[in-house]
């Protein structure tokens, strides 16, 4: 075989039958998520900024530039986008005000750092970044295309008892 071929076909030089295709393709996991945007090339641009994501693999477009498909890393997951079309796929998220459908819930080691660069980039605060009762740093944001991303750190590892302790002398 050549070492040249996208692992995905890994098709035989000589035109023999192609091995099989994994049922997963290996950067992936069972669930990844598909956002879709309003405008796929600002939205990648974004990610990048605000989150640090790192394009995978190729950004697939139509003639008029609208995106198709693209892949980025944050951290270690991938997520996928694509440009909503108006032609009755998928339409793009709720806009600020709306009722959500899905948080992407990210942890991160520095999540100081990482709430200031996606505010920098336009993230909107939908919950203040602050300390949390069950032992977790975080809060909540929109980012231009309506997703909202939780932003997390674990300060402790506490027992589901004192959560809940904790829980109750906030009420």
């Amino acid at each position: 075989m050549s070492a040249s071929l996208d692992p995905f076909t890994a098709a035989c030089d000589d035109g023999l039958e192609m091995a099989p295709a994994p049922p997963i393709p290996p950067h992936l996991t069972t669930v990844t998520p598909r956002l879709v945007v309003s405008d796929g090339a600002a939205a990648i641009d974004f990610y990048v900024a605000a989150f640090g994501a790192e394009p995978v693999g190729e950004r697939h477009t139509m003639p008029d530039g609208a995106l198709i498909h693209a892949e980025l890393r944050i951290g270690n997951a991938i997520v996928m986008l694509t440009q909503d079309s108006g032609d009755g796929a998928p339409a793009a998220a709720p806009a600020p005000g709306r009722a959500v459908n899905v948080i992407l819930a990210t942890y991160w080691e520095d999540v100081d750092g990482a709430w200031q660069r996606a505010l920098a980039a336009g993230a909107e605060v939908i919950y203040p970044l602050a300390d949390q009762f069950y032992g977790e740093r975080g809060g909540r944001l929109r980012d231009p295309y309506g997703h909202q991303w939780m932003l997390s750190r674990v300060t402790e590892v506490l027992s589901a008892d004192e959560i809940a302790r904790r829980g109750a002398a906030q009420s």
